[in-house]
């Protein structure tokens, strides 16, 4: 059966969501939140982020302007990420989803939890 078309606003709008609420890229921009950080600091602090992802995601937060890079004409070449302008503007919001996480960590725990015995096949 076909796919509806969603209309454009709706279309773009899921698209930038899909773009800026992917896994790694919520957790590129919480770190981003507290500061500057270089590369090697980004993949230390995100465990289990691969360095092409990292790159990956960074690019296209960069290509959004969500984020900015900066190279420094130095030798080695020193290359700096930080939020832009209106990458600060998710700081807020995704600082208010990381404090409900915070609160609701144990209830979705134990939901999780309680729907693993019930999904184990009896031996």
């Amino acid at each position: 059966m076909a796919r509806k078309k969603l209309p454009k606003d709706i279309d773009d709008i899921q698209d930038i969501m899909g773009s800026i609420c992917d896994k790694w890229a919520l957790l590129i921009l919480h770190q981003l939140s507290l500061g500057t950080r270089r590369h090697g600091e980004l993949h230390r602090a995100i465990h289990g982020i691969s360095h092409k992802m990292l790159t990956q995601t960074l690019r296209k937060l960069e290509r959004d302007r969500i984020v900015r890079r900066t190279v420094h004409p130095v030798v080695p070449p020193r290359v700096d990420y930080a939020l832009t302008r209106l990458g600060s503007t998710l700081t807020a919001p995704l600082h208010a989803l990381y404090r409900w996480t915070e609160r609701h960590r144990q209830e979705i725990h134990r939901a999780r939890c309680a729907v693993e015995i019930q999904t184990i096949p009896p031996s």
